[in-house]
């Protein structure tokens, strides 16, 4: 391993590279009595050695206005004949992509001003903002093919625990496509990341410190999947084709007497990208479609007891699943100022999943049951969306209003066969949930001489009717007095205003968000368990970043924000699911949110062939949501069921290094340490019966470190190399073991650059496990997962 991780460790890279931000200038010009002067000739002109920049006249409104500008020092010169020549050192940041330098009055006579010097600003994979990091899946070679989750799987800062992304070791993260929230990745929660195709992505955003223009849920942060959009001119677009094979050897033999794993699961994925663009108008298209098999989790465990009874068992799941998506729509310009667009999102997702958990005694003699279970679900989701843009005659000033729709079902069938050793039983129960969700949002944004305002509002509308059936058979363990109806209705208005400042020194980003929620939880009156329920609170959520520029290379920025996580629908479920037999998921209506307060310190440092970006950060966390596992008196099953488990704390420190070694080859090296801290707490788990759970306080260190090499190889070809180790890390009740996989992944240039062949591995060593150690009231749980991680993949593009 040591060897392993010296050799990963000299081969690391980049792969992520974002573009260096481009500014959009604009004012006005007058005379001295405020009339308006046209065809004054406006140039943007270096500080350095006056060299020529830019250059435009004005309007029949005196107004001009320069684009693609780059960040840095200039000087802005404005004559014309009659008038004196004006001239004024210009500052262009990179926290506001449009500014307005405001009203020139001309005079008589010419006046060379005084220059100031700016230093100009390197943007890479951390943004000079150092609030989010931007991501190109395109350059991402060695998870090419795959899903977005196993895309970020190797994004410095982000790690992947239990199918959940994680930041800094903390998975409540809000996922947004296309900046707004969508029912495939959940409303304020993260679901179906495993199965949107990295193919339809153009990059991937992590933002660590949201604005007040962001919703205040997720208090790690916020991840924006962009689709993939063109806007050139005619007719142009991408397909492509993506093939694989997962699970090549057998990492484990199963337990005796239950059906074979799944090995060489197949992966396909074609994609299909299309534009069309003339005059007036811009259509578009984003079409793929998902089919892999997967041996999605292959557990073994030992149970103890306290009365010593002891218990191995497997948790073995063969998955299929089918995800096919298309995203539509059309771009509407009837003039210069003022943009319609309509656009759909539909979604179908189908998955299988055959399930063995046999139970044996501790030297494997004794089969005491096997637990076979076939989950059958279909999910359909179609969102419906309509934009309106006005671009005043200031650029960069802008109404944007928008109206979302969004539909979702999830239609489950779970079918069990509980084989003991007297009898056989059949059963089943059916899960029926509809989602209606309606959106309506309006934003302002007005570019100020040395920054920008943003304020808005939003109003949400969310309702999810829920049915779940049991359907018993012989000697069924069953809770059928614990399903029926339940609906959960959530309403969210809330308004924002955001302001930011840029000089040559400092720079000041402050906003507020006042958010009201009502959440009502109706539940069937005939539950055995739990009542109707609900809350309400009306909280401000404030944020601040300060930032000094000690000169042209160093930056130094602090951070404070408020963030709150609601739980879910899901979370507060009163309907039990028998994942496994003696392991029951239950929600609970009585949760609430938890609320957060971060405060960060970050430093960047940049030079001609690279960066490093380090940052120090605290959160306190008060009714801390987490899954507590508890059992009854006389009874075998354990209940995992969320609550509000105490206070909890994360602190910590990060680092991100970039550095182009050679011209053919370049590193990424990231790391992060911290420590979680859940405080002694005591909870009630309801169901069945009442249950009291008491956890003393436990922390732990944890570290986790990724590097990426990108080597330029001859004839247009790229080799990435990508390692992750995670170290020991606490999670509920108790902790996971370290983790280690290396990725590899080759990609070639042909037909003259539009066409691209790639072929990469995941876990090309085989070490990735999962080991867990539980412990609850009652028993202990010890576990590794060896389930499906190393998948081979070939792929094909072509660009047209």
């Amino acid at each position: 391993m040591s060897k392993v991780l010296l050799f990963a460790a000299l081969l690391f890279t980049t792969f992520l590279k974002a573009q260096t931000p481009l500014i959009t200038i604009s004012g006005l010009v007058k005379d001295g009595k405020s009339a308006a002067i046209p065809y004054v000739n406006v140039a943007l002109k270096k500080q350095a050695d006056s060299s020529f920049i830019s250059g435009t006249i004005t309007n029949d409104e005196g107004r001009y206005t320069l684009s693609g500008v780059k960040n840095g020092t200039y000087i802005l010169e404005v004559s014309v004949v009659g008038y004196k020549t004006y001239k004024h050192p210009t500052t262009i940041g990179v926290m506001s992509a449009f500014l307005d330098l405001g009203t020139i009055n001309l005079k008589e006579d010419a006046k060379l001003l005084e220059q100031v010097v700016i230093a100009g600003k390197l943007q890479e994979v951390v943004s000079d903002k150092m609030d989010k990091q931007i991501f190109t899946l395109a350059n991402n070679i060695s998870q090419a093919g795959g899903s977005v989750l196993q895309a970020m799987q190797n994004l410095p800062g982000v790690t992947v625990q239990d199918g959940k992304v994680q930041l800094r070791g903390n998975d409540k993260i809000a996922v947004l496509i296309d900046g707004k929230q969508n029912a495939i990745t959940g409303f304020g929660s993260q679901t179906g990341l495993d199965n949107i195709p990295a193919s339809a992505i153009e990059r991937i955003e992590v933002i660590n410190n949201p604005s007040a223009r962001y919703d205040a849920n997720g208090n790690a942060g916020i991840i924006n999947i962009i689709y993939k959009k063109n806007r050139q001119e005619g007719l142009n677009g991408k397909i492509g084709i993506t093939t694989g094979l997962g699970a090549l050897w057998l990492r484990k033999e199963n337990l005796p007497g239950i059906r074979p794993q799944y090995q060489a699961t197949p992966k396909i994925n074609p994609s299909l990208s299309l534009n069309y663009r003339k005059n007036k108008l811009n259509t578009f298209l984003q079409a793929d479609w998902l089919y892999t098999q997967t041996l999605n989790r292959n557990e073994f465990a030992e149970r103890l007891y306290d009365d010593g009874t002891i218990i191995k068992q497997q948790v073995k799941r063969n998955r299929t699943t089918t995800f096919s998506t298309v995203k539509t729509g059309v771009d509407w310009n009837p003039d210069d100022n003022n943009t319609f667009t309509f656009s759909a999102y539909l979604n179908r997702e189908k998955i299988l999943d055959d399930g063995d958990i046999p139970y044996f005694n501790v030297d494997l003699t004794e089969r005491r049951r096997l637990w076979q279970f076939l989950e059958d679900e279909v999910k359909y989701t179609a969102t419906g969306a309509l934009l309106y843009q006005h671009k005043f005659k200031q650029p960069g000033h802008l109404l944007n209003a928008a109206f979302n729709y969004t539909f979702h079902r999830e239609d489950e069938k779970y079918f069990f066969t509980d084989i003991m050793p007297t009898f056989t039983g059949q059963d089943s129960f059916k899960l029926l949930s509809d989602e209606h969700v309606a959106d309506l949002n309006l934003d302002y944004i007005k570019p100020l001489k040395h920054g920008r305002i943003e304020s808005g509002f939003k109003l949400r509308n969310r309702s999810i009717p829920t049915n779940m059936q049991f359907f018993p058979g012989l000697n069924s363990p069953l809770d059928v007095n614990a399903g029926g109806w339940a609906d959960y209705k959530e309403i969210i208005p809330a308004v924002y205003s955001n302001y930011v400042f840029e000089s040559n020194v400092f720079e000041v980003e402050a906003g507020l968000r006042l958010e009201y929620v009502k959440v009502n939880y109706d539940v069937n009156p005939n539950h055995n368990t739990y009542k109707s329920d609900g809350y309400d609170y009306f909280r401000l959520f404030p944020n601040i970043r300060l930032g000094y520029k000690l000169n042209g290379a160093n930056k130094l920025s602090i951070y404070y924000n408020e963030r709150v996580d609601r739980p879910n629908e899901v979370d507060i479920r009163v309907f039990p699911k028998y994942d496994e037999s003696v392991v029951i998921k239950v929600g609970n209506p009585t949760l609430r949110p938890q609320f957060t307060k971060s405060l960060e310190l970050g430093h960047k440092v940049s030079w001609e062939k690279g960066s490093l970006y380090s940052a120090l950060y605290g959160k306190r966390i008060n009714a801390t949501i987490a899954r507590i596992a508890t059992t009854v008196p006389g009874s075998p099953l354990i209940y995992n069921i969320f609550q509000n488990a105490g206070n909890s704390h994360n602190a910590g420190g990060e680092l991100t290094l970039q550095q182009e070694l050679r011209p053919w080859v370049s590193i990424n090296l990231s790391g992060a340490l911290y420590r979680n801290t859940i405080d002694a707490f005591t909870v009630e788990n309801r169901y069945p019966i009442p249950t009291i759970y008491s956890m003393d306080k436990e922390s732990i260190t944890s570290w986790n470190s990724k590097l990426n090499t990108m080597f330029k190889l001859p004839k247009k070809a790229e080799l990435q190399l990508s390692a992750i180790y995670l170290a020991p890390d606490l999670i509920p009740q108790g902790k996971i073991g370290a983790r280690f996989s290396l990725d590899l992944g080759v990609k070639k240039q042909i037909q003259h650059g539009k066409g691209e062949l790639f072929f990469n591995g995941t876990d090309i060593l085989n070490t990735l496990q999962v080991k867990k150690d539980i412990i609850g009231n009652g028993f202990r749980l010890n576990s590794t997962d060896y389930y499906e991680t190393q998948v081979f993949r070939l792929g094909y593009s072509y660009k047209f």
